[in-house]
């Protein structure tokens, strides 16, 4: 009998090493595709400046952007994009991630005075959130309060959440970012670069949970004293652009109006991260023509 138990829990322990290896390849294998960046290929395969969209290009008013062919890495089409920016609040992506990988999306959130720091936003000082809820109505209506209850709530306080945030950012090679704050509120310290959060992007949309919630038109939200809150994504391209997956907006007037999108059309993922556009729609447009070009460049290299 006690022969019997030790082979069953060697076996079990052989098991748990086998899943824990697999584990680690599979998160090696998502981090080296993430980060992946080929800025040479696409030149010895296509003309890009006889795509048509040279002219178009020239007149975005966009001060930086970053575009990339998901599945390779190949940068279609750069402007600054190594040149250090505000993000506003594409620094939820970070946040969101962290709530996933980090947090109990079963857990409540009580949303307290001390993480009510915007009176527009829709989470109010006394509302409670299961945590999963919580990180949809940030990043589908981008909301600040929620940004901060969810720092809080998953390290224990705001400046333990900054920490995780920039070790995750040196984890992804993200050299040219500092995060010090849960939400892209005006602040000198939280910046980062096109080149850097394509990175933070394609990471998080190989999370499943991440992509399903980055890709919600709209959804009910749930209260724990039975409430409900209607959210509406504040990301326009979902709703305009053939093949849109989401990602993510941001806006103050530190970092203008920027925009992380991704796009599937024909089996090619296109993934584009621009920042510092002039007016918010001009970011919505100028996004969906760089991701037309994109597409315009994949088929003629296909």
């Amino acid at each position: 009998m006690l022969l019997a138990t030790g082979l069953i829990s060697c076996h079990s322990e052989k098991e748990e090493a086998a899943n824990d290896s697999e584990q680690t390849r599979l998160e090696q294998a998502r981090l080296e595709q993430a980060i992946h960046m080929d800025t040479t290929s696409l030149m010895k395969v296509v003309d890009t400046d006889t795509i048509g969209s040279r002219a178009k290009l020239d007149a975005l008013t966009a001060s930086a952007w970053m575009l990339v062919d998901d599945s390779t890495g190949m940068v279609i089409s750069a402007k600054n994009a190594y040149e250090r920016r505000y993000m506003a609040s594409i620094t939820k992506m970070m946040t969101a991630l962290l709530a996933l990988e980090q947090g109990q999306l079963t857990d409540t959130v009580e949303i307290t005075d001390d993480v009510c720091i915007d009176n527009n936003a829709h989470v109010k000082a006394g509302d409670a959130f299961v945590t999963g809820d919580l990180i949809y109505e940030m990043m589908m209506s981008s909301d600040n309060n929620a940004a901060y209850a969810l720092a809080k709530h998953v390290a224990g306080d705001t400046l333990a959440f900054y920490d995780m945030m920039n070790r995750k950012a040196r984890y992804l090679d993200m050299d040219n970012t500092n995060f010090a704050n849960p939400n892209g509120m005006p602040n000198d310290n939280n910046y980062s670069c096109a080149a850097d959060l394509m990175k933070l992007a394609r990471y998080c949309m190989r999370d499943s949970a991440f992509a399903a919630l980055a890709g919600t038109k709209e959804k009910e939200i749930l209260l724990t004293d039975g409430r409900k809150m209607n959210c509406k994504n504040v990301n326009e391209l979902l709703f305009t652009y053939k093949g849109c997956t989401g990602i993510k907006t941001g806006s103050t007037l530190q970092a203008g109006f920027c925009l992380v999108s991704s796009a599937t059309r024909d089996g090619t993922t296109l993934t584009l991260v621009l920042l510092d556009s002039r007016t918010s729609d001009k970011r919505f447009k100028e996004s969906a023509t760089l991701l037309d070009h994109g597409f315009k460049v994949m088929r003629a290299c296909k």
